[in-house]
């Protein structure tokens, strides 16, 4: 039985973690021991984890890490208080910030205080860029290794040559979808040979009956549902949203535009809901285990991003048969077929606005998109023998 290890900094709520518990839960456990590393187990996901997957125990240097800085100077460990200080100072310095992604200073600084895992593996996949890549890259004993990459490299903002050593150690790079592979051929070119595609593992049949379990919605609300999916952060347009949801407002149209997720931003947004008069509008809802059963119960679904390295939660709203109102970032058109399956928009809140309002009043327009829907197939099971096709390569 070969010896597989997964490794990922959490299993909290998004798009990576999402795709590898749906892996995991397809997994083969008849011909493969499997292992699961986090550097937090913390997280919505960690309850849906197979019983067969193994979780190892937390790696010391997060626990380290994660020590107070009195324990470390009263504890003496002088070296694990000079290094958090310098990757602290690091972060916060322009210069550093401009000049590498905050993942790679975290771990320029962290790697010589971290032990290799004891156990042997046959094969060590990282499931996520950053910290996962690099700790696998250096600090796993496998016979072969796998690295996952899920978002737009590019516009990531990650240090090429700092990472090109790391990509290097590993037999294949995993991109989610065409376009991720592009954007790594053309970034990391001497890794060409070595990039693969495998998109994300999304069940119909998982999506569905998790849809219709009980939760979802509490505030009574019967009028026209908006939800959105995704962290609070830059990269998922939520300011535009909100622009786009006080346009909707001014036009006197009745809507509740809900939000699920948590991130950074939430204080900043919560204040542009203010200064928006919004607060009744736009509900943020936090982070939920199983967000289907809002999908279920919401009429349109809207995806504001700036980028997606796939669009995890477009493909659970095609599956529900939610019309979907997308910007039009680059791997948008992987899914969404402009009018037919749902609707692209330019990446402005008054795009943004325009399409909403259209999806709300064309009744026409909406009828043709479920229908079409319908007749889709969207599933993506199978891609789970391309990812045993590459364990036994």
């Amino acid at each position: 039985m070969k010896k597989i290890l997964f490794v990922i900094d959490s299993l909290n709520s998004g798009g990576a973690e999402k795709s590898l518990v749906s892996l995991l839960t397809l997994f083969d456990y008849k011909n493969y021991e499997v292992d699961l590393l986090m550097f937090s187990q913390k997280g919505l996901y960690l309850s849906l984890l197979p019983k067969e997957v193994n979780v190892l125990e937390v790696p010391m240097f997060m626990i380290k890490q994660s020590s107070g800085v009195r324990n470390l100077i009263k504890n003496k460990n002088f070296q694990e208080l000079y290094r958090r200080l310098g990757a602290s100072i690091s972060l916060r310095n322009p210069y550093y910030k401009k000049k590498m992604h905050g993942a790679q200073i975290n771990w320029k600084w962290t790697a010589k205080g971290i032990s290799k895992l004891d156990k042997k593996y046959d094969v060590a996949i990282a499931y996520s860029q950053g910290m996962p890549t690099y700790f696998v890259a250096e600090k796993v004993i496998a016979n072969k290794k796998l690295c996952w990459v899920n978002t737009d490299y590019r516009v990531a903002s990650y240090n090429k040559e700092f990472d090109l050593k790391y990509y290097s150690k590993f037999d294949n790079i995993i991109a989610v979808s065409d376009s991720c592979k592009g954007v790594l051929s053309e970034e990391l070119a001497s890794m060409k040979s070595k990039i693969r595609v495998v998109y994300d593992i999304i069940s119909p049949n998982l999506v569905k009956s998790m849809a219709h379990e009980n939760g979802g919605f509490t505030d009574k609300y019967e009028g026209l549902k908006i939800l959105t999916i995704g962290r609070l952060v830059h990269l998922k347009g939520y300011d535009m949203a909100i622009q786009a949801c006080h346009k909707l407002k001014q036009e006197g149209i009745e809507f509740k535009w809900y939000a699920i997720g948590e991130g950074d931003l939430k204080t900043k947004l919560e204040n542009m809901l203010k200064e928006n008069g919004l607060e009744d509008h736009f509900i943020f809802l936090g982070t939920h285990s199983n967000p289907y059963t809002f999908l279920q119960q919401s009429d349109i679904y809207v995806q504001p991003s700036r980028f997606e390295g796939y669009g995890l939660a477009i493909a659970e709203a095609r599956i529900l048969q939610k019309p979907v109102v997308a910007t039009n970032f680059t791997v948008v058109h992987n899914q969404i077929r402009d009018r037919e399956n749902g609707l692209i928009v330019n990446m402005d809140s008054e795009d943004l606005y325009r399409g909403i309002k259209e999806i709300i009043e064309d009744k026409n327009l909406r009828q043709r998109i479920f229908l079409n829907l319908g007749k889709e197939n969207i599933g993506t099971e199978e891609e789970i023998f391309k990812v045993y096709s590459l364990i036994e390569s």
